[in-house]
């Protein structure tokens, strides 16, 4: 049973709480019953087992999964930004910057020849060079910015890769 350390403390996964996060990350909204017959619980008891799954930070919310193309947001761009100084403070300064700027989906703090890798989206070109100058460049403590267009996105998964419990293996035979 593969052990989970959330929120600092260790969670124990086991068969039953695989079954139901498998089902819930490939439906978000199924509904409790139908959950509790995949899991082979009662109701009550499955209900209590994804509140505890949700109090321990295992699970971290529900979303809908929405495609920005389809509202208008074609460029898809990453951008790798180095910054001119590297002590917590600089770095910590310009993480609370850019977690307000809605067109971030994504900020990770990486190891290597930048900082900080982004995940930005834009209606166009035009919106995207705005964004870079007047937004991103004038954050604190930016020193470089390299960004890098999506011609394509080939593959695009948001699940988290589970141990496949029996009860799902064994319901993918049938």
């Amino acid at each position: 049973m593969p052990i989970n350390e959330t929120n600092g403390r260790k969670f124990e996964l086991d068969e039953i709480d695989l079954v139901i996060l498998h089902a819930l990350q490939k439906d978000g909204r199924i509904s409790n019953v139908d959950l509790s017959e995949r899991a082979g619980l009662s109701p009550s008891t499955t209900l209590e087992r994804v509140r505890r799954l949700e109090r321990s930070g295992v699970v971290r919310g529900y979303t809908a999964r929405i495609d920005p193309r389809a509202l208008g947001h074609d460029v898809v761009v990453f951008v790798q930004v180095t910054m001119r100084d590297h002590d917590q403070v600089s770095l910590q300064r310009f993480e609370d910057a850019i977690a307000s700027h809605p067109d971030v989906l994504e900020c990770h703090h990486v190891a290597g020849d930048y900082d900080f890798l982004l995940k930005v989206l834009a209606r166009n070109v035009d919106e995207l060079r705005k964004m870079l100058v007047e937004r991103l460049s004038v954050l604190p403590g930016v020193g470089r910015i390299h960004t890098m267009l999506t011609l394509a996105t080939v593959k695009h998964v948001l699940d988290v890769p589970l141990k496949e419990p029996a009860a799902v293996a064994e319901a993918a035979r049938k």
